[in-house]
């Protein structure tokens, strides 16, 4: 579940595809739509405190996957095979997060 790290980059195994996951401002936008009155602070100390949801996870995700040039939707991923299931969707989800606001090396 790698992916090139200094450009924001991570990816996801889905139905055994391996599909690049960044979060884009595009994709970011799309995000602080999704989360509602939630901002990305709040979704960052959720993550930081273990009070994650499998919402945030799939929308994180979802987001990711968009900024990677995917044109699937949410509902294609609910029954699709994710590499490492939950935990490894909350890895990769996580990773997002941490490469996007990540400050230059």
């Amino acid at each position: 579940m790698s992916g090139n790290p200094f450009a924001g980059e991570t990816a996801l195994v889905i139905d055994g595809a391996r599909h690049p996951a960044k979060l884009t401002l595009a994709a970011l936008a799309e995000l602080e739509t999704t989360l509602g009155s939630d901002t990305l602070v709040d979704l960052v100390e959720r993550f930081e405190s273990g009070a994650v949801s499998s919402r945030d996870v799939m929308a994180l995700i979802v987001a990711g996957l968009r900024g990677g040039g995917w044109q699937g939707r949410a509902e294609d991923l609910l029954t699709a095979e994710i590499e490492g299931g939950p935990l490894g969707a909350a890895r990769v989800a996580a990773e997002l997060l941490a490469r996007a606001f990540a400050a230059p090396a």
